[in-house]
């Protein structure tokens, strides 16, 4: 698999930071090659464009239609709200390759 560029959004960009973290370091721990940032909803139109995964956290799971309007070329789904609350680094990553994978 070539680098792949996964966002993560949420209301401040903040809640998602120790997610990001966590992912970053099963993702060097597994070779996994991708490149994993978080921002605020606010920046999903300029940022996700770039993206090959859009990530949600699951409070803003009620723009999931509005932001895929946004970007109707890109994948864009929402965190799964166990594996965000347990801030499951590995999982999260798996269930995102696999929507890159299966896209």
């Amino acid at each position: 698999m070539e680098k792949k560029l996964i966002y993560l959004f949420c209301s401040a960009g903040m809640s998602t930071s120790l997610l990001v973290s966590k992912m970053r370091q099963q993702a060097e721990k597994y070779d996994v090659p991708v490149v994993i940032e978080a921002f605020s909803e606010t920046l999903v139109a300029q940022k996700g464009i770039d993206a090959d995964l859009v990530l949600l956290g699951p409070q803003i799971a009620w723009k999931s239609s509005e932001i895929q309007r946004i970007l109707p070329t890109k994948l864009v789904e929402v965190i799964n709200p166990i594996l965000y609350g347990k801030v499951d680094g590995l999982g999260v990553l798996k269930a995102a390759v696999a929507a890159i994978k299966n896209k």
